[in-house]
């Protein structure tokens, strides 16, 4: 299919060409008109059809923008003579959530029920590295260096290489687990541990089903991200500079890092505080500046108040 050829020109990932596949698909079917007819109104109401299904708006804005991509592609690759029906007022407005953090003592809780050195590795790592969830399950023995404690995450999303750091604590524990993981012709790090799949890569699913797991056992609602979340929040707190945390996270614009800091209360905080004990030893310092003038006669009244107390 041409369209999937396309897509795979663009160097979009097998999920990302899974997904515009899946829901150009979809539109397709619910057309009662041809491809080529489509206006603008009826990708309205397709908008509508989404709506009434109760799917997310960021869901929907996905489907408007799969179905502005393909007329892209049939206009530019296919050379159609067709407009693209799609506009940008055809997107549903979204509201834009905090990211969700743990607090320290919530890590603790967390961490208190994970067993296995395989499970504890690959959370420390989210938690530590800010590692994705899809990044953890696609590590590979080959871009570990324990010499200088970085792994070298390639093709992140966005097909973007990175270089993150390993604290002493994802050190270990990913140490620790290579020395107990099962032999295995696979260069993935992460491998099933039970069933008939032992020794195979472990899934992002099944990263995903640990997670769940142990947040259950946990009592906390967290998930893989809030472990990067966390990471990101708890650096920020400790002054990292935000172009490193941007860096570290693999953002390809500071304002998606920037969000942080909304949720950083507490270096808001202190930096509130610092700030105003500096102001109120200004304030003091004038105050008492003013009265030495005072006593001393140098400094003179304006010559409107003279005149009241004469």
């Amino acid at each position: 299919m041409n369209w999937r050829r396309y897509l795979k020109r663009r160097n979009c990932s097998p999920n990302t060409i899974k997904n515009y596949l899946n829901t150009i698909k979809a539109f397709v079917i619910w057309l009662d008109v041809p491809v080529e007819s489509v206006a603008h109104a009826k990708v309205s109401q397709y908008i509508d059809h989404l709506m009434r299904k109760r799917l997310k708006p960021k869901t929907i804005n996905c489907h408007v923008n799969s179905v502005r991509q393909f007329y892209h592609y049939l206009r530019e690759e296919e050379h159609l003579p067709i407009v693209n029906p799609v506009r940008q007022s055809h997107a549903l407005k979204m509201s834009k959530p905090l990211p969700r953090h743990l607090r320290d003592e919530q890590v603790d809780a967390f961490f208190d029920v994970v067993k296995g050195h395989r499970d504890r590795a690959m959370f420390m790592l989210m938690l530590r590295c800010g590692l994705r969830v899809e990044e953890v399950a696609h590590l590979s023995l080959g871009v570990l260096d324990f010499k200088q404690r970085k792994i070298i995450i390639e093709d992140g999303k966005g097909a973007k290489d990175r270089i993150v750091y390993m604290s002493n604590d994802a050190f270990l524990a990913l140490a620790d687990y290579l020395k107990v993981r099962h032999t295995s012709k696979s260069k993935k790090i992460f491998l099933v541990e039970k069933g008939t799949c032992t020794g195979n890569p472990i899934s992002i699913r099944g990263i995903q089903k640990r997670m769940e797991y142990y947040a259950g056992k946990a009592k906390l609602r967290v998930s893989c991200h809030h472990l990067r979340h966390t990471m990101a929040t708890q650096l920020l707190n400790a002054d990292a500079d935000l172009c490193t945390i941007q860096d570290l996270l693999g953002h390809s614009n500071v304002k998606t890092t920037q969000r942080y800091c909304r949720v950083s209360n507490l270096k808001v905080q202190r930096d509130y505080f610092n700030a105003m004990e500096v102001i109120m030893q200004q304030t003091v310092c004038n105050r008492n500046s003013g009265q030495s003038k005072g006593v001393s006669g140098k400094a003179e009244l304006p010559t409107a108040a003279s005149a009241l107390l004469r």
